[in-house]
């Protein structure tokens, strides 16, 4: 017999998982008539610019708040969806430091663009593991573009490799302005964002990414003066050389 407890506990996740399951059906429901609104109201936009008249102008100008509600309703429903399905992977032995240089190429032209600096020191001997590549580069991207916006006015950001025992570790590194104690503390709660307009699911995204991949991950930050963000995942046990 169970205990009552572990009972619960497989209640409480089955419960959990039907919640899951029922929003995310419920926001690719909203997505398409969403996406109708929005095609129709550029439609009417294109209808009333041949009127120049000042109700036509006052009638654009509340059309465009419409799109732009649109778009951000659009992007917190794909943000939602995203979340919701980070869990889902498909692994297979990896080198890390390959998929770090893909993100770091892709970004390259924006850290330009923004005076950042990118440095990288990604360790030679670094052991395999386990990946979803497309899942771990869309949390990488989302930690650059984190430091991206964290140094308006440029500055660095490194990125590093290491290994020890039977894990690997990510350390991402920047110069921007870095978060108080408070914020730091609810940086991965789903929906906190210091950002305006942000959804809050970023952050909490890139967290289940990572624990789906069994690894886990860890901030530290001091305002004014950077964050570092510290992924850590097991590495895959290196085969024996062979003396022959």
């Amino acid at each position: 017999m169970k205990p009552k407890s572990k009972i619960r506990s497989d209640a409480g996740l089955e419960r959990y998982t039907e919640i899951a399951q029922l929003a995310g059906g419920l926001a690719h429901e909203i997505k398409n008539p969403l996406s109708t609104i929005r095609l129709n109201i550029e439609l009417l936009a294109e209808d009333l610019e041949e009127i120049d008249a000042p109700q036509g102008r006052r009638a654009l100008r509340k059309i465009d708040v419409v799109k732009r509600e649109c778009r951000r309703l659009e992007e917190l429903l794909n943000d939602f969806l995203g979340f919701a399905s980070a869990h889902r992977l498909e692994l297979q032995p990896s080198d890390a430091n390959v998929a770090i240089r893909e993100v770091i190429e892709l970004f390259r032209p924006q850290a330009a663009e923004s005076k950042i600096e990118v440095i990288e020191y990604l360790a030679s001997d670094l052991p395999s593991v386990l990946l979803d590549r497309r899942s771990f580069h869309r949390a990488l991207f989302n930690l650059v573009l984190n430091a991206q916006q964290a140094m308006p006015d440029g500055g660095e950001l490194v990125l590093r490799t290491r290994s020890g025992g039977s894990e690997i570790a990510v350390d991402l590194i920047d110069t921007g302005c870095g978060v108080d104690a408070d914020t730091l503390g609810h940086l991965f709660d789903a929906f906190f964002s210091t950002k305006k307009g942000g959804s809050g699911l970023g952050l909490a995204t890139v967290r289940k990414i990572i624990e789906a991949h069994n690894g886990r991950i860890a901030v530290q930050s001091e305002l004014n003066y950077g964050t570092q963000f510290t992924i850590i995942l097991p590495s895959l046990p290196r085969l024996p050389q062979s003396d022959g």
